[in-house]
């Protein structure tokens, strides 16, 4: 079987872990969007050193990276004879990334995944919808639905992340399909022979072709003597 069109899927998770899917189906966008943007920003502290013109630009912190775009909602039937009422498709895209959730007392926390190298966790930020087609009636068959989100790293992560004491910092890696640990070390310190550590860090049993969609946490080095 070829490999067809791959649409975007927005799982929605009850754990900041990442590991307990919510009840339900992913929502699978009916046509991927014709554009994304991701932010990434480093803020500074712009205080102006003594006896000069600029400021220091000392480092403050790096906020949480940003996704947003827009998908399109046709339930003309044109798109797709199975998936023509609104109401229903508007409803299982809130129910996964926007609707309050008793059981763990706040929204879903959100995974957008397209294909192997695309891949984002985080929490909804901001929803707008605007309805574009309607039926003579004046019920809705076309929308267009801009969505923001926030990565969202657990506090258990973080601390890992966060270790100062190191005089090397950690990182944070997404994994494509396939991808190894060796590979992965050589492109992050160009050099393979630290995949043992990452390994051991990360309670990996295997460490070739890795399974896509995972992120790995690769600490400060501890120095190969």
């Amino acid at each position: 079987m070829g490999s067809g069109l791959q649409l975007m899927r927005i799982t929605g998770y009850s754990d900041e872990e990442f590991q307990v899917p919510f009840k339900g189906k992913p929502y699978v966008v009916m046509m991927n969007p014709e554009s994304i943007k991701w932010q990434r920003s480093v803020e500074y502290n712009d205080k102006q050193a003594p006896d000069t013109s600029a400021p220091s630009q000392k480092y403050k912190s790096t906020p949480s990276d940003k996704l947003n775009f827009e998908i399109v909602i046709d339930c003309t039937g044109l798109v797709n004879n199975k998936r023509t009422d609104m109401s229903a498709e508007i409803e299982a895209l809130e129910n996964i990334v926007y609707t309050y959730q008793g059981k763990i007392h706040r929204p879903n926390f959100v995974k957008i995944q397209w294909g192997k190298n695309m891949l984002f966790k985080g929490v909804l930020v901001s929803m707008d919808i605007s309805y574009t087609y309607f039926r003579p009636d004046g019920s809705p068959l076309r929308a267009k639905v801009s969505l923001g989100f926030s990565q969202y790293i657990s506090p258990s992560t973080l601390e890992k992340l966060d270790q100062k004491e190191s005089p090397d910092v950690s990182h944070l890696v997404n994994v494509a399909d396939g991808e190894s640990l060796p590979q992965l070390c050589k492109r992050i310190w160009d050099d393979e022979t630290y995949y043992v550590q990452v390994a051991k860090f990360n309670g990996l049993n295997k460490f070739r072709h890795l399974k896509g969609g995972t992120q790995l946490i690769f600490p400060p080095l501890i120095p190969i003597s």
